[in-house]
């Protein structure tokens, strides 16, 4: 079995794992440089890590057209439930055994407001462990903190994690961040969607390289990668 992993831009990520279809923080839309359209996508689950724009993005369209489980946090689960949109809450450190494997959601040190004000809860990350028993880590938006020395005792097959720094880590964050993680891939996400976040990427890999085990690779929008 393989998991196939796809950036969709900024935070947005397709997985396929087994016979499911995950997608994760759909900002889709409004995104420019999002290679697919919102009509393109059929998930079976969406993972929303927290109620901002760019990450909650098209959830509910896409949920709603695809009967598709959204997996968030409490509150979020609470709002999507108000819209009519299938969903299942969770809450920091709590894991649940899904169909497509075992899912649990992480601290991430954040904010979360939903568009119309209303409060999203806490921002959160997802360690999702595969039924092929591969590990994945996408961290959401986050600054960097201790305990990701304890996501990194799992045994991390591919990290993704944001290095845009003004709203997230930053590169240096993320290279100490890499440090902790200690995953075997990493694919930085969450920079050069607008000004504010633009970041060189090539140096950062060639300093994540040099100072730890992990392989970078850099994905554009569209690009993906295997997890076997």
């Amino acid at each position: 079995m393989q998991t196939k992993v796809k950036f969709l831009g900024h935070a947005a990520i397709w997985v396929e794992t087994g016979d499911f279809r995950l997608l994760l923080d759909p900002f889709i839309s409004g995104n420019q440089n999002a290679p697919v359209t919102v009509d393109e996508l059929e998930p079976d689950y969406i993972l929303v890590t927290h109620g901002h724009g760019d990450h909650m993005g098209d959830t509910v369209s896409i949920a709603k057209r695809c009967n598709a489980t959204v997996v968030t946090n409490a509150e979020i689960r609470n709002w999507l439930a108000l819209q009519n949109v299938k969903s299942h809450g969770m809450n920091i450190g709590g894991g649940y055994s899904f169909p497509f494997g075992y899912l649990k959601m992480t601290l991430a040190l954040h904010s979360s407001t939903l568009d119309d004000g209303t409060s999203g809860g806490n921002p959160g990350g997802f360690l999702l462990t595969t039924l092929h028993n591969r590990k994945l880590y996408f961290a959401g938006d986050t600054g960097l903190f201790g305990d990701m020395a304890l996501i990194g005792e799992t045994g991390l097959d591919l990290a993704m994690i944001p290095i845009g720094d003004n709203y997230t880590m930053g590169p240096e964050d993320a290279l100490r961040a890499v440090k902790l993680l200690r995953p075997k891939v990493v694919v930085p996400i969450h920079y050069n969607t607008f000004g504010v976040i633009g970041q060189e990427v090539e140096p950062w890999k060639k300093m994540v390289e040099a100072e730890t085990n992990a392989r970078v690779v850099l994905l554009d929008p569209g690009g993906e990668i295997l997890i076997d």
